[in-house]
């Protein structure tokens, strides 16, 4: 630690100080073998390798681990430090997970996210965007993804373009609709080295039933978050750790007929409502957000 004394990152320095400090206790502590310890470097190696443009291995293993929710439990955290305190009933955040897609098509409002062919019972989601203050925010930001209904994203389909996938814009009065599926259970990739971790830690790779969303808006901090189904396996006992409690949504079931956006369904459907409330963004000008 003594060699970082001239190191001008103050931030830098403290998180690099920090590490070597708990990794050499870790160390330590476990009385870490030599070949136990290239067997970590191997592991590492592998997961590395196993990412590439639509995979991202280490991304799996941090959300596996638990890091990707501490951190951000951690940034909310923050936020209600930083902001106002109204900022507490903003809706909460989950992990982003390694499916994002960058690029997903600008959509209209009330758009159908499935495509020709996509499995998955249609569902309906509404609702609005507020601030904390339940004030509508016109013009805000949802980008929106989600697996198919057997668990599938398209990324993890070689040669499938983008599919259930797309952003759209509240309306003046900040409400948003639009269609998907109601989503389904699926193991996170246990086809490499983060797989083969879960297996020796005795743990199944099931993630509960979820839609994921990122909301934004100017002014505000942005919300990456999921909707899981109410009633779900797994909500207590998820892979990545990522359920909320105030994240779990009823879907609601409909006979074929008439759905609310006035269009004729000839098989059942459900729809979703909720709301998300955004946090104001801090008024401190160090803060990254």
């Amino acid at each position: 630690m003594a060699r970082m004394s001239d190191c001008t990152d103050p931030r830098f320095r403290e998180v690099m100080t920090s590490l070597v400090r708990h990794l050499h206790a870790f160390l330590r502590e476990v009385d870490l073998r030599p070949q136990e310890w290239l067997a970590a470097i191997e592991f590492l190696t592998a997961t590395g390798q196993a990412c590439n443009e639509r995979r991202q291995e280490f991304i799996l293993l941090s959300d596996t681990l638990g890091a990707s929710m501490a951190v951000v439990a951690l940034d909310q955290a923050r936020a209600l430090r930083c902001d106002a305190p109204s900022a507490a009933s903003a809706t909460e955040a989950t992990v982003q997970g390694p499916f994002y897609w960058e690029g997903a098509p600008d959509l209209a409002l009330g758009c159908d996210l499935r495509a020709a062919g996509v499995a998955g019972e249609p569902a309906y989601y509404a609702g609005e965007v507020t601030d904390t203050a339940g004030r509508p925010l016109a013009g805000a930001l949802l980008d929106i993804w989600s697996g198919d209904g057997e668990g599938v994203y398209d990324m993890q389909v070689e040669g499938q373009g983008m599919t259930l996938r797309g952003r759209l814009r509240t309306d003046a009065d900040g409400r948003y609709r639009f269609w998907s599926i109601r989503p389904t259970e699926y193991p996170v990739p246990t086809d490499g080295p983060v797989g083969v971790m879960l297996k020796r830690m005795g743990r199944h790779p099931m993630r509960p039933g979820h839609i994921h969303l990122k909301v934004s808006a100017d002014g505000h901090v942005p919300l990456t978050t999921h909707l899981f189904g109410r009633g779900g396996r797994y909500l207590d006992s998820d892979a990545v750790f990522g359920v909320r409690d105030s994240l779990i949504v009823d879907y609601e079931r409909h006979e074929p007929g008439t759905a609310p956006d006035g269009r004729r369904l000839e098989q059942p459907y459900y729809t979703v409502r909720y709301d998300f409330r955004l946090a104001p963004r801090s008024g401190d000008p160090t803060d990254p957000r």
